[in-house]
């Protein structure tokens, strides 16, 4: 059966209008919900400019380790967390560390030629190949048990605006980088549709009330407990928007574009508004593939919130001697793991549309970085921490890969979906097909 044919038949029999089809893509009772087939789930989450090898890789290997100060907000899910360290961006050429450490972190290829001038290396362009991301969203998009409105979504938090190599982490295809989405406003209307006035946010539920009141007469209690648990979290999530726009300073606020202000200070409001928007849209079924990107490469944010005010960037080149900038350093990493860990939060304590597990049960979650350390700007040790059971890695460990190229990492990922590639950017890498030891 046709999927988009079975979605508009759906349609055309209840008298709906289709902006009710994300409340109701992920209903098990629906015959286009994919229900028997495991929905398989990955998020690429980036932070920035390396880390402090010292506070951030656990002393030993293997089921019996201590998770470090960075990684410490990962506690509740040490059983569901890998840890890889020695694997290593491989990848040379044209650019910067930098450069190549974000175009070529998810594309495993080199940058192409071109006029963005890097730190005193030859200036560079645009990746050369497509990101492992797009990859596997391809692949799941060819088969109609797997395909989905979007098949993969791209969050940002304050990513600058101009595009360049710094600011570009996925990749459509050679010289096709992706934007990211940093605004929560602008992700909102893409998963649910523009409101009619913006400045008053006038709720898309209810333009949908009754739509969604004619679903409910027709489908079972489980999914009725479904579609309501959907609708409260869209409902809340309009609330958590509005009143970041309105909130009181203590005069009349003045007419401003519309749209959630983004600002340094802003940073972990936005970062939670666009981790619960990423989990609605893993309910709703819109994509089973996201990234999620924090600043950029060299993001230099103030960390104002945690007494910080210098930034990241500039923090990152002081040398190991500075154990206040190390300090600094940690606790800016132990916050970007906070974030990992709320991520994992909410999809833990989000129950699967069939009632089989969690959204964690089915969602790899993995965080990497650009570098392995700012200060030596080294492509060695790049940080991969993996949490979620969505591609049935053996989880629980500390491992040490022993310095293998990442490449046979990004072929693993896809691997996990079924996607059995032999290559993925550069060739010269693959040879010795994925990591061992993951499953």
């Amino acid at each position: 059966m046709n999927y988009f044919k079975t979605r508009r038949e759906f349609l055309r029999d209840m008298g709906l209008c289709a902006s009710v089809l994300p409340f109701v893509a992920n209903l098990p009772s629906l015959s286009f919900s994919g229900k028997s087939l495991r929905k398989q789930r990955l998020i690429i989450l980036f932070s920035p400019d390396g880390v402090v090898p010292s506070t951030f890789w656990p002393s030993a290997v293997g089921s019996e380790f201590e998770l470090p100060p960075s990684l410490k907000p990962l506690e509740p899910f040490k059983n569901k967390t890998l840890i890889l360290r020695g694997v290593s961006d491989r990848v040379r050429g044209d650019g910067d560390n930098h450069m190549r450490g974000i175009g070529c972190l998810l594309t495993g290829i080199e940058l192409y030629p071109g006029n963005v001038q890097g730190g005193g290396d030859t200036p560079a362009g645009w990746s050369s190949g497509i990101s492992i991301d797009q990859e596997i969203k391809a692949f799941l998009q060819k088969n109609p048990n797997t395909r989905t409105r979007f098949g993969s979504l791209e969050f940002g938090v304050m990513v600058p605006d101009h595009a360049d190599t710094w600011t570009r982490m996925c990749y459509a295809g050679p010289n096709k980088p992706i934007a990211p989405i940093d605004d929560p406003y602008q992700m909102f209307g893409k998963l649910y549709g523009q409101a009619k006035d913006q400045e008053m946010l006038k709720s898309v539920l209810d333009d949908l009330r009754e739509d969604l009141a004619k679903v409910r007469s027709q489908v079972g209690v489980k999914d009725r407990k479904i579609l309501d648990e959907h609708t409260t979290l869209v409902r809340e999530m309009e609330q958590d928007i509005r009143a970041a726009r309105t909130r009181d300073v203590g005069h009349a606020i003045p007419v401003i574009s519309p749209g959630v202000k983004r600002d340094n200070d802003s940073i972990p409001k936005l970062s939670k508004l666009q981790i619960d928007l990423l989990v609605s849209s893993f309910v709703g079924d819109a994509a089973r593939v996201a990234t999620f990107q924090f600043t950029n490469s060299v993001g230099d944010a103030r960390f104002t919130w945690l007494g910080i005010p210098e930034g990241q960037h500039g923090l990152s080149h002081e040398p190991d001697s500075n154990k206040t900038a190390q300090e600094k350093l940690t606790r800016i990493n132990e916050w970007y793991c906070q974030q990992v860990a709320y991520l994992a939060k909410r999809l833990a304590e989000t129950p699967e549309a069939d009632g089989h597990g969690t959204l964690l049960d089915n969602t790899l979650i993995v965080w990497t970085n650009e570098l392995g350390q700012g200060n030596s700007h080294t492509l060695e040790d790049i940080p991969f921490v993996l949490v979620g059971n969505g591609l049935d890695f053996k989880m629980g460990r500390s491992l040490n890969m022993g310095h293998v190229p990442h490449n046979r990492l990004l072929m693993s990922l896809a691997h996990g979906f079924g996607h059995r590639i032999s290559r993925f950017g550069n060739a010269d890498f693959c040879a010795a097909g994925t990591l061992p030891n993951l499953t």
